[in-house]
């Protein structure tokens, strides 16, 4: 990997942890796609790869293991960040994972801790992913104003293509 490879996947992984919540799209098993909101709970890999705690029977779980190409969506509205990710999905029952990745804020939904009856984790080993970081402050927006009247690209966004594999 190229150090400009590195260094945007350093910037998605970082930006992922701050937004730290994603729409998570499966497939349902009549092609349709569905999304719900999941947490990373700031646990990223260096890779990309992330990690939902979850029900292993849950409907999101099922959708994924039939049709395991999944993807998640970051945004961050007031600070113009944004992160797609796509990847496999990949159901985990690892119980030391598990308990690596707890956090007690995780207890409302998983009320005996890690030893909730079915409590799993989904792995997304990420594949792709495109990030848009523009700078929301006075400056952005006064030079995005310039630009729409001038015709010249003011280079305040920041969007990248990133190949995880």
């Amino acid at each position: 990997m190229s150090t400009e490879q590195n260094s945007d996947v350093e910037k998605l992984v970082k930006m992922i942890k701050e937004m730290d919540f994603g729409m998570l799209t499966t497939t349902e098993a009549d092609g349709s796609l569905r999304s719900r909101p999941m947490s990373v709970n700031g646990k990223v890999e260096d890779s990309g790869a992330i990690w939902f705690l979850t029900y292993g029977e849950s409907n999101k779980v099922l959708e994924a293991q039939d049709h395991p190409q999944v993807n998640v969506s970051f945004s961050d509205i007031k600070n113009q960040k944004y992160v797609s990710l796509s990847g496999t999905a990949q159901l985990v029952r690892d119980k030391a994972k598990i308990k690596e990745l707890w956090q007690p804020e995780l207890k409302p939904w998983f009320p005996q801790g890690v030893d909730t009856p079915d409590i799993a984790l989904l792995r997304i080993n990420a594949e792709k992913a495109e990030y848009w970081d523009t700078p929301s402050s006075f400056i952005a927006h006064t030079l995005a104003f310039v630009k729409s009247v001038t015709g010249q690209d003011s280079a305040v966004r920041d969007n990248k293509k990133v190949a995880l594999l």
